[in-house]
């Protein structure tokens, strides 16, 4: 007896400070999250609420390509199509259906995810370089029928679109009353992802993204994990799309060009791939670059580009990822 008591401590001994650094990591990501919330709810009384809503946009945009990238291991370079084309649908069902903002934003993030479902069933039968070219190749397709396509105003876009009251009876022509929307629907995003990450999907997800055939010798669809995971981020991507739509009341060529793909790979390798936190940070970098370095024109985008190449240079692991390693907790 004494022998098996002997033994069972000794098993549970690497355990048990597994069990405690898991609690002590999550116990970390609530009060991070309770900070953020803490911050949104402050941040409009000292900040310039429409810069607030541009970078928690594509912050949540962000959000939804590392959930792809980071945690399901699939480079797309053609994001920006859903991110455009629920765009383009909510300003088109605010502004010619006469949906109020509620209902326009459902109905952009339901037109990325049945793009998404058509988009990735193509995509995910190819691998590697080949996965990411078709992305491409798909969301050049989705700018050039958005540029012939009459209901989007082609190169005019969709202009003046009505802000609207949401359920009807809360006016958000004021920008701190649309602001508090904004911030309800990123905290549910960042929520939501924060979950999909650490369920059992969010696990399989990572055997894949580390070791496919593995994956597939355990009896795991990988297939299907891949397009879940693909239909996921194009429903976030959308519905951070069609969110933009109502803060600036203009959907354009610009939100479904190859440029705004680029753009979210920035944002999330600046702030860090595969962490939950990164992609947020990199948006707020990527956003306040483009905001007050305006002045400077096209030199932005060679701003950007040092920026970026500083980063791979210095810090691989992106802003986060770097105190993540320095603190020894994931984040």
């Amino acid at each position: 007896m004494a022998d098996t008591a002997a033994i069972a401590s000794v098993d549970a001994a690497p355990i048990l400070p597994a069990l405690s650094e898991g609690r002590d990591v999550r116990a970390l990501h609530r009060k991070i999250m309770l900070g953020i919330a803490v911050f949104l709810a402050v941040a409009p009384f000292v900040l310039y609420p429409v810069f607030l809503m541009k970078v928690l946009c594509f912050g949540l945009f962000a959000l939804a390509f590392n959930l792809l990238l980071g945690y399901g291991g699939l480079l797309s370079f053609g994001h920006a199509a859903y991110f455009g084309m629920a765009s383009y649908l909510c300003a088109y069902a605010a502004k010619v259906w006469g949906l109020t903002p509620e209902l326009a934003i459902l109905c952009g993030t339901l037109t990325a995810a049945l793009l998404g479902l058509v988009f990735g069933a193509l995509a995910i039968r190819r691998q590697g370089i080949y996965f990411s070219m078709i992305t491409l190749a798909l969301a050049q397709m989705a700018f050039f029928f958005s540029l012939q396509a009459k209901f989007t105003g082609g190169e005019d876009g969709i202009q003046a679109v009505p802000r609207g009251a949401l359920f009807g009876t809360i006016s958000l022509a004021d920008d701190r009353a649309l602001y508090g929307l904004v911030a309800v629907v990123f905290l549910g995003g960042l929520l939501l992802i924060y979950r999909i990450i650490h369920s059992p999907f969010g696990q399989v997800l990572k055997a894949i993204r580390d070791n496919e055939p593995r994956a597939i010798s355990l009896g795991y669809r990988v297939n299907q994990y891949k397009l879940a995971v693909f239909v996921l981020s194009a429903t976030l991507a959308g519905l951070a799309g069609s969110t933009k739509a109502i803060v600036f009341q203009l959907a354009s060529l610009t939100d479904v060009h190859w440029a705004m793909s680029g753009e979210v790979v920035l944002m999330t390798l600046v702030g860090g791939m595969g962490t939950v936190f990164g992609p947020i940070v990199g948006a707020l970098v990527i956003v306040t670059m483009e905001t007050y370095l305006a002045q400077f024109g096209a030199w932005v985008t060679i701003i950007q580009g040092v920026v970026f190449v500083l980063c791979v240079l210095l810090f691989r692991e992106g802003i986060v990822g770097l105190v993540a390693r320095i603190a020894r907790r994931p984040l």
